[in-house]
């Protein structure tokens, strides 16, 4: 019973938070428009509107290491395994710039999703060939104007915390913007929020390492099959690792 609790009393406060971040939101969109294409300062804002709702749960025991490894004028392909709806939550606890990439169903989220096109995120319809093309282009379109963009490769949530196969959007997207890769890798977030649940239950080690850049001269000469393969192996490996509380360097 006192689980359910605290999922509703969780659920109020995001309820009743929403509704002034989100007129906030708005009005920095307007303030900062003429001198802020790049949604940089709303973005900020965003982050810390997310990182209320994981500062409440103290159960959440979040550790985010690497952040020294992010150059903030570079605009990277950051690519992150997926365990949970938490991860989506909890990736903006990483306070720097970047445009998310979604599927339509969070923009759908009144207030909340509202503020991801304030914000110029980048909504993907799965399995719809027309969304996939704009979204692409989209991504395209960020990373020309300086913006880093993060997607989710596995293309869903991880039902038992093993890495599914890497799809290869963010990969083609890397080699033909010559942009660098960014590995981020979560682990820890399958079991605080198991996927198909919103059960609050116990307390939960999370980390969030942020992992040496792969620069595009380490992958100029493959394809985009071969880099997807070598970057989600080099992830797997780190998040064993993390697991055992030792990270690995990059490949």
């Amino acid at each position: 019973m006192i689980n359910l609790i605290i999922v509703a009393l969780f659920f109020i406060f995001v309820s009743l938070t929403s509704i002034p971040m989100f007129l906030l939101a708005c009005l920095v969109r307007v303030i900062t428009h003429p001198f802020d294409r790049r949604l940089v300062i709303l973005h900020q804002l965003t982050c810390f509107w997310a990182s209320l709702y994981s500062w409440l749960m103290p159960s959440w025991r979040l550790t985010i290491t690497g952040r020294d490894k992010i150059k903030r004028d570079t605009a990277y392909v950051i690519v992150c395994n997926h365990q949970s709806l938490l991860d989506i939550l909890l990736i903006f606890r990483l306070f720097f710039h970047f445009k998310v990439v979604s599927k339509s169903e969070i923009f759908k989220v009144p207030l909340i999703g509202w503020n991801m096109y304030l914000n110029r995120y980048i909504k993907l319809i799965r399995g719809d060939k027309a969304s996939i093309g704009k979204m692409m282009k989209d991504c395209e379109d960020r990373l020309d104007e300086g913006s880093s963009v993060f997607i989710f490769p596995e293309g869903t949530r991880s039902l038992d915390g093993v890495m599914r196969p890497f799809k290869l959007g963010a990969f083609k997207l890397a080699g033909e913007k010559k942009a660098p890769i960014l590995p981020v890798v979560i682990c820890g977030t399958e079991k605080a929020l198991p996927k198909n649940s919103i059960d609050y239950h116990g307390t939960h080690r999370i980390i969030i390492q942020i992992c040496d850049e792969i620069p595009y001269s380490s992958f100029e000469n493959l394809t985009a099959e071969e880099t997807a393969i070598k970057v989600r192996e080099f992830m797997m490996g780190q998040l064993e690792e993390l697991k055992k509380g030792e990270p690995r360097r990059a490949m």
